[in-house]
């Protein structure tokens, strides 16, 4: 089977290409991710995810637009569903290149990390991929995790310590700065 799978970033994509490839399919990429902030950032995992693709010999397609605006304007005062907005705005993204593609499903590497809302994800790509047509190939991938990681260190892919966007980033320095504050009122 021909699937289309949309690549976060290098880590996250080396246990789901090696499963789906294991398996026998045939995986082409797709890294799409306007979620991604600052755009230094978003560089670094596109880089990540080509020197794997240069590594393994992967077939890759690549949105290199920075689409932080688009992103911004569909969770400005959604916040609190920001990732369900991004998911949703990333697996449409696949879903329509699968079909210009004409793979015979899709899926995602979101659904290797442990830190994102999976059965959001599986039930929002169910669901799209009910509406266009095209079968969502699921995996729960996370059980791969230390395996990622490892083979991404010795790789030595860029590993980013946050899911990408800009809410991420500032709950990330918003939980270093109280650990900070703890610390110094102890």
């Amino acid at each position: 089977m021909k699937i289309l799978l949309h690549m976060c970033c290098g880590p996250c994509t080396i246990y789901p290409f090696s499963v789906l490839n294991d398996a026998g399919h045939t995986v082409q990429g797709y890294f799409f991710n306007p979620n991604i902030h600052p755009f230094q950032e978003f560089t670094k995992r596109m880089n990540a995810v080509e020197a794997l693709a240069d590594k393994w010999d992967i077939n890759i397609d690549y949105c290199r637009d920075y689409g932080l605006k688009e992103f911004i304007r569909k969770v400005v005062f959604n916040e609190n569903k920001r990732c369900e907005i991004c998911y949703d705005l990333r697996l449409k993204s696949v879903v329509r290149h699968a079909k210009e593609i004409r793979a015979d499903a899709f899926s995602t590497t979101l659904l290797y990390s442990k830190f994102q809302k999976h059965d959001v994800i599986r039930n929002k790509a169910e669901k799209i991929a009910e509406q266009e047509g095209i079968p969502f190939y699921y995996e729960d991938f996370r059980k791969g995790w230390q395996q990622g990681i490892d083979v991404s260190k010795e790789l030595e892919l860029y590993r980013q310590s946050y899911c990408g966007c800009i809410y991420s980033e500032q709950e990330r320095y918003d939980k270093k700065l109280h650990k900070k504050k703890g610390k110094t009122n102890s």
